[in-house]
């Protein structure tokens, strides 16, 4: 874990600090995405497949989520497994219905009402990671949104397990999120099936999951593509910062660190604390905590790219935070409701140290498909809204025609667009007509 002492860096130093690990966009990486959409393109499932056996292990097959199907994934997994799945799933539905976008008709000036409706996706594809541990819960982040939106269609992809099978977890998790069937079947080339459409996976409208470096790529070569589907957002490895100060917890802090870390040898985690002595003490526990996780080797892989930054103060903490712009924050102060005012760019904001991250990451409701790489500088996390088109629908009535007219025709003509103003003017000489002929004769 690096440390650095914000005030004596300079200004390519601070960049330098705040900068994600490299692999992350590694050209070879982007050339083997560019080779297997290539191929599916040309050769549809058979490169697919071709793909995954060598980067699954296996070749690609459906689970039914039927009857069959989820009473054996129930029996194969304990009563408080079951329980705890349909608890989350519960805690996302609920609010993910309580935050839906609403229509509101707007009366802009009198006769000109114009509103924003909102219609689903059709087709929406969903992607769960599921290679060196089964996310169950995005599965469950994404696919519970999409179902309140309305989104009728949705192509599920997720890879299998080291056995080539997928955790009866998975199974469960689809069923209660409303899933009729899983394509097993990870990494790019499933990102690749999504986009261009197979014999057996059908093209989606957008794309929507997180992922390691070749499927963020990959979500960002299908985004690219000329009439390419639409992406969530760009979700790849997972990120945590911590501002800490003097009255944290460095045990706690050292555990929500690991907590990401060990997601992924890519995952990177950043310290910012205004106390030297408890960055000292939180990579302490660090060193101690990592010795007794199973996936040890993958976190500490993940904190060779992790930062501990001192800053002189909260407010200089703060502006750390929002130049690195996180997928997951989470303020670790005396005062973390007045410290949020302060956060402008954040996926997710975790407010003191009872709100876990990991409350996030399954049960707290939120999505947790959230922007990394400071794409939070301008994306948002996954919500229902991210499921939907916004339609604008503007209603003129005869009157404010009327006085709508002079400004439209005005600028039409600023702007050069003589047929722009005759369109408008139009409705005016039809209404003059009108008036003509309604008048009675003398």
């Amino acid at each position: 874990m690096k440390s650095y002492i914000w005030r004596n860096l300079n200004a390519e130093e601070r960049e330098n600090a705040l900068s994600r690990p490299q692999q992350r966009a590694d050209d070879g990486v982007l050339s083997a995405v560019a080779e297997i959409f290539n191929a599916v393109r040309a050769r549809g499932d058979d490169a697919v497949a071709e793909y995954a056996e060598r980067f699954d292990g296996c070749r690609p097959y459906v689970i039914e989520i039927n009857d069959d199907a989820l009473e054996s994934a129930r029996a194969a997994l304990s009563v408080d497994d079951v329980a705890a799945i349909e608890f989350a799933a519960a805690n996302i539905d609920t609010f993910h219905a309580q935050s839906a976008p609403v229509s509101q008709p707007i009366d802009v000036i009198p006769g000109l009402n114009c509103e924003q409706v909102h219609r689903p996706i059709e087709r929406a594809g969903l992607y769960a990671p599921a290679g060196t541990a089964p996310l169950v819960s995005t599965l469950m982040m994404l696919a519970i949104p999409a179902r309140q939106a309305g989104v009728s269609d949705l192509v599920v992809a997720t890879p299998p397990g080291g056995d080539g099978r997928v955790s009866p977890a998975m199974i469960v998790a689809a069923a209660v999120s409303g899933v009729d069937k899983l394509h097993v079947v990870g990494g790019a080339q499933a990102i690749a099936a999504m986009a261009i459409g197979t014999e057996t996976i059908a093209r989606v409208d957008k794309i929507f999951g997180p992922g390691g470096a070749f499927v963020a790529a990959a979500k960002a070569y299908a985004a690219a593509m000329p009439g390419g589907p639409a992406i969530d957002l760009p979700a790849g490895p997972s990120e945590l910062l911590v501002i800490a100060d003097q009255t944290a917890d460095a045990r706690v802090i050292a555990a929500d660190l690991l907590g990401q870390a060990e997601h992924d040898a890519l995952a990177q985690v950043v310290l910012v604390t205004t106390s030297s002595v408890l960055a000292q003490n939180a990579l302490t526990h660090v060193q101690e905590q990592v010795e007794r996780l199973p996936r040890r080797d993958i976190a500490r892989a993940a904190m060779k790219q992790a930062r501990c930054i001192i800053t002189d103060d909260l407010a200089e903490a703060l502006e750390v935070a929002n130049a690195y712009a996180p997928e997951h924050l989470s303020l670790h102060v005396d005062d973390p409701e007045g410290a949020l005012g302060g956060v402008r760019n954040a996926g997710a904001v975790f407010m003191g140290r009872w709100a876990a991250e990991a409350f996030g990451d399954y049960v707290n409701g939120p999505s947790h498909v959230l922007p990394t790489d400071g794409a939070a500088r301008a994306w948002s996390g996954v919500s229902v809204a991210s499921f939907m088109r916004i339609i604008s629908v503007q209603r003129v009535s005869a009157q404010a025609a009327r006085a709508l007219t002079p400004a439209a025709v005005a600028l039409a003509r600023l702007e050069g667009l003589e047929a722009h103003a005759r369109s408008v003017l139009a409705r005016e000489e039809e209404a003059a007509a009108d008036a003509v002929v309604a008048e009675p004769a003398s």
